[in-house]
């Protein structure tokens, strides 16, 4: 009765694919993906991924969530490029290699074309022994990986260099098992790595299942740089596409990490950085790790380590002494075509030492350094101590004194300090009472105003007030100065008709 019952069984329609399942889990030759697949196939846990959490993973309607953490699919699956081997058993005439073609279908004795696009081997297995039974009793297939196809993804959002990449795989080749997918951070890495505006905490992993049915995986790359989790760093397969989403708000603590992690933008690439509002070079500017330069405005200083904003303004020639160095704001694009915008309290910086108010620049951003609405003496020395403020202004002191022409003096010096830096009043001719300062404001305008000099007064805006970089003083002559150069005006063209006399007439 039992041997009875067994041959009813072995001469069912399905004999091929039920002794294929199980040749396939017994025989030493599986296919490559199943020889590398035994520990990716393993259930993976993702954090964040319980019943209610915004990070579970977003199955299509046509993929049944079995479970409320699923994890990604990992199953190599074939197409265009693999290169196969389909094994008939006890017929060896119809066995044979094949590579697959872009159309992803195969073409074998007997049957003729079988679609093996999108099928893992083993399902491309009972897919051909399906269309064998009609032919064969029992048919016995196998399919074996021999070499697999590169890998093509997309990678979007915010990263350097958006766009769909071509992977190779690593390691040997053939049926060698040794061979290693590439991973998330790989793709990323490829991509020119992610950018500050990113949220890392929400990566996408989108993977195609079978034909028509997609998978998606949010990945906690935050976790993986903070805990070294790694299975967060899934390996990928053809057709997959990656999408690192805009942060919705700016930590500027996680953002210096970010920039650590390998799979950032690399650190020594300079970006370029608009520098606008109170320095004493507005423009645009290269800012790199390796140092700095100018790409627009007047001359620029090479500086190294870190491209932060300090040293975006250092390039810009350092802030004025209207700057409000605790108001400054930084516009960031952002892949979606918004903006990000961060404040920034560079004056907490000074004090307490927060370096994460120096906050790290990237291609495209814009420091604007706003107008002060009240200058505060004290910190106006203080800060012109600072690497926020140049080592020198330049200021131009002319008419009556002992030395005319441009001083250096240091940042936030008063009028008075460049009067006596240009050697001081030239008594016998000069205005001790007033001066008259000339400035070039940044919208192209020219101020002219009178200040009373008073040397005996402290920095103050009536008397002695602090100069910028540019600035003028003109120091004008006295009356009895006038007086005299006029005299001498009309006398001088007497003078010498009365020595042209005495010459030639023996005056």
């Amino acid at each position: 009765m039992f041997n009875t019952g067994l041959l009813k069984f072995l001469t069912q329609p399905f004999l091929g694919a039920a002794l294929l399942t199980a040749v396939n889990v017994a025989a030493p030759s599986a296919s490559l993906a199943q020889g590398q697949l035994v520990s990716q196939t393993t259930p993976q846990t993702f954090p964040g991924l319980e019943s209610g959490s915004s990070d579970t993973p977003r199955i299509l309607p046509t993929q049944q969530q079995a479970s409320p953490a699923i994890p990604i699919d990992t199953n190599y699956t074939l197409g265009g490029g693999d290169r196969i081997r389909v094994n008939v058993f006890e017929v060896p005439e119809y066995t044979g290699e094949y590579q697959v073609p872009p159309g992803g279908a195969i073409n074998l004795p007997l049957i003729g074309s079988v679609t093996v696009q999108g099928l893992t081997t083993e399902q491309a297995a009972d897919e051909i022994a399906r269309r064998y039974a009609r032919f064969l009793k029992r048919p016995l297939i196998s399919v074996n990986l021999l070499a697999s196809r590169p890998i093509n993804i997309l990678v979007a959002g915010e990263v350097t260099r958006p766009g769909s990449y071509t992977l190779s795989l690593q390691g040997g080749g053939g049926d060698n098992p040794a061979v290693q997918y590439p991973t998330v951070l790989a793709a990323l890495t490829t991509a020119q790595g992610v950018t500050l505006a990113a949220d890392v905490t929400q990566v996408q992993l989108r993977r195609k299942i079978g034909l028509s049915s997609e998978q998606v995986v949010n990945l906690n790359l935050k976790e993986l740089i903070q805990t070294g989790r790694i299975d967060q760093d899934i390996t990928l397969r053809d057709g997959d596409t990656i999408v690192v989403p805009t942060a919705t708000t700016f930590n500027v603590a996680e953002a210096r990490n970010l920039f650590s992690a390998n799979f950032a933008a690399s650190p020594t690439t300079p970006r370029t950085v608009a520098v606008i509002g109170e320095v004493n070079r507005p423009g645009s500017y290269l800012v790199g790790a390796g140092g700095g330069g100018q790409t627009g405005g007047g001359g620029g200083a090479n500086t190294g380590g870190i491209p932060t904003v300090m040293r975006a303004l250092q390039l810009a020639g350092g802030i004025t002494s209207q700057a409000d160095v605790r108001n400054l704001k930084l516009r960031r694009p952002t892949r979606t075509g918004s903006e990000q915008s961060i404040d920034i309290d560079l004056w907490q910086l000074l004090q307490t030492g927060d370096v994460n108010q120096d906050i790290i620049v990237q291609d495209g951003d814009t420091i604007i350094i706003p107008t002060a609405t009240e200058v505060n003496t004290a910190e106006a020395t203080q800060l012109a101590t600072t690497t926020l403020s140049p080592a020198t202004i330049q200021v131009g002191v002319v008419g009556e004194v002992k030395n005319p022409g441009q001083v250096d003096i240091k940042p936030n010096s008063s009028l008075n300090q460049a009067l006596l830096a240009a050697g001081g009043f030239n008594d016998a001719r000069a205005r001790t009472t007033t001066v008259d300062l000339v400035r070039l404001n940044p919208n192209g305008s020219v101020t002219k105003r009178e200040v009373k000099v008073n040397f005996s007064e402290g920095i103050n805006e009536e008397t002695n007030p602090i100069l910028r970089n540019n600035d003028v003083v003109v120091v004008n002559r006295s009356g009895l100065a006038r007086t005299g150069d006029t005299v001498g005006t009309i006398t001088g063209p007497l003078g010498f008709i009365v020595n042209f006399f005495r010459l030639f007439g023996g005056f």
